[in-house]
């Protein structure tokens, strides 16, 4: 079913989502530096009639007054993956606004925030708690959600994760292991102390026999080395280096034996090469699946009466520490856009005052469930 105009009209002036999102978005958010976003975010809760607390972690929480049935938890992460040297200005186009981070997460913050101040969109809606959470991007490893639910978890019927793009659902936790492998050797000048053995050597090595290392590819697995660095100059025999790794899986035991075979073939190049080698596990994201037919039923529907289609896809997001637990969980993306974790990243902001809606429905659908 199409929008109506009076469904819009009740939204008030549709630019004030897209001036909301450029606010969050142009409020720097790095993980493990989320203090500005989330001290916005707990402001803009409390004028919307709210009572937002912010925990010893940074997570920005608040308890909805009223509603029925199920204890439903939202989350939407503040972070971002760019450092704070990166400039998160938002450029305005017509049908496009671009900038690192404007969609994830500052879209979903944004169309949270605005179901917030407007609550009458909805008929009805769950009892709600609802986070801004710190650390689900990169090495944060979920820090912010693994804190709320060991708070929350006991008393939750469902967990929403608000993250990724409009029509997508993501119903099942994709697990991560990741790496920092540091290699070290003794160096030297590159024609005197030649063949002295080269940290960047054994890490290429390292990184040769991962990228020929057999990945699964059903169940769905992935293998990346995301960073590498090492060595002091064009002449000289490196005596540092290393690399950034990062495994998943949907399946939690192909995840273990895929990082078994991974870091056996680190220590097997390194060794060969004559070099020391330090690993540090940067993090651990659980890969899980629960039965949450009724809420995944539920997001179909409130897709459905807005004219989409549900698309399902695993993914890993603050949910998988729900998921992990038994909490009937889900992402659920409330816009249109592309490029995440690119410095041209962008959104149809028109698809936000669509986005809120079918957050609306998504609530009314979970109140009678």
């Amino acid at each position: 079913m199409n929008l109506s105009a009076a469904t819009l009209a009740e939204l008030g002036p549709e630019s004030s989502l897209p001036d909301l999102l450029v606010r969050i978005a142009q409020t720097p958010a790095p993980t493990f530096d989320e203090g500005a976003r989330g001290a916005l975010i707990a402001a803009l809760w409390e004028a919307a009639g709210l009572e937002p607390e912010t925990d010893e972690i940074g997570n920005v929480i608040a308890e909805v007054p009223g509603g029925m049935g199920p204890l439903v938890l939202v989350a939407a992460h503040l972070d971002s993956v760019f450092g704070p040297g990166v400039d998160v200005s938002v450029k305005r186009a017509p049908g496009r606004y671009e900038g690192p981070g404007v969609g994830d997460n500052a879209a979903n913050l944004a169309v949270l925030t605005r179901f917030l101040q407007a609550p009458e969109i909805a008929r009805q809606r769950p009892r709600l708690i609802v986070v801004a959470t710190v650390g689900e991007e990169g090495i944060g490893d979920l820090r912010g959600a693994r804190r709320v639910v060991e708070r929350f978890g006991s008393q939750l019927d469902h967990f929403v994760a608000l993250d990724g793009h409009l029509g997508v659902v993501t119903d099942r936790a994709v697990g991560s292991v990741r790496y920092r492998a540091e290699i070290e050797a003794e160096g030297g000048h590159a024609w005197g102390d030649y063949p002295s053995p080269s940290a960047v050597h054994g890490a290429a090595a390292a990184v040769d026999r991962l990228a020929r290392l057999r990945v699964p590819s059903e169940p769905r697995s992935s293998l990346n080395v995301g960073q590498i660095w090492g060595g002091t100059s064009i002449n000289a025999i490196a005596a540092n280096a290393g690399f950034s790794l990062d495994l998943r899986s949907v399946e939690p035991d192909t995840l273990a034996l895929l990082e078994e075979a991974a870091l056996a073939e680190i220590e097997a190049a390194v060794e060969e090469s004559g070099c020391r080698l330090r690993l540090d596990q940067l993090g651990r994201r659980p890969a899980a699946q629960v039965e949450n037919s009724l809420i995944v039923e539920a997001a179909a529907m409130a897709l459905d009466r807005s004219g989409l289609t549900m698309v399902r896809s695993p993914g890993s997001t603050d949910a998988n520490v729900a998921m992990a637990v038994g909490i009937s969980s889900i992402a659920f993306g409330a816009y249109r856009g592309a490029g995440a974790h690119r410095l041209d990243e962008w959104v149809e902001p028109e698809s936000l005052v669509l986005g809120l809606v079918v957050l609306a429905r998504f609530m009314e659908e979970l109140a009678v469930s």
